[in-house]
């Protein structure tokens, strides 16, 4: 056989055998990207201070933005520990208003996969002086199951979370939680009726 044809068939196995293990290399993850009406400044605090969580994500959180703080968001203040929301998150990496890392979990409604824990990385790049884009990138999905539903919910979650954080910014006042806090009230006290 012709030296050529012997080396263009290897090359040829070779692209093959690189593009299969990169196809299952390739791991799933949700990417979604808002431009924002705030400055990089105050996107950064949106994500990095207590008042920029509740301007936009959930009606408390505890916020410490350094390597390993806190960075727990409770969409349920009233719930038992464990159940608030991203009880227990960390953030795990910040470079000074370009990107920060956090880990994450799934909802109390998905207790097979809450105690695992995914990653989200959120990048900031100023588009003007006074416009942000932010950019939310989640992985570390496992498959099937549970994992399939967290993911889908996570898919929508995340365009809703940037939707807030752009009309927190549009109308230029944090978000009224009164409304929400109402209705978690009225359902906590529903369910200590029913014990």
């Amino acid at each position: 056989m012709n030296r050529n044809v012997l080396l263009g068939a290897a090359l040829a196995a070779t692209v093959a055998l690189v593009s299969a293990g990169s196809a299952r290399s390739a791991e799933r993850s949700i990417e979604k990207s808002a431009v924002i009406d705030a400055t990089l400044d105050q996107a950064w605090d949106s994500w990095t201070t207590r008042e920029g969580i509740i301007g936009f994500f959930a009606p408390d959180a505890k916020i410490e933005a350094k390597l390993g703080g806190a960075f727990q968001i409770y969409f349920d203040p009233m719930a038992e520990p464990g159940l608030k929301g991203a009880d227990d998150m960390k953030y795990m990496a910040l470079q000074p208003k370009k990107m920060i890392s956090f880990d994450w979990n799934a909802p109390p409604s998905l207790p097979e996969v809450r105690d695992q824990r995914t990653f989200v990385t959120v990048r900031f790049e100023p588009v003007t002086d006074k416009q942000t884009r932010v950019t939310i990138h989640h992985t570390g999905w496992g498959d099937g199951g549970q994992w399939d539903k967290a993911y889908a919910y996570f898919d929508r979650a995340w365009g809703n979370v940037l939707t807030n954080l752009q009309k927190r910014w549009s109308e230029g006042r944090p978000y009224d939680w009164t409304e929400w806090l109402g209705q978690l009230r009225k359902m906590h006290e529903q369910a200590a009726q029913k014990k």
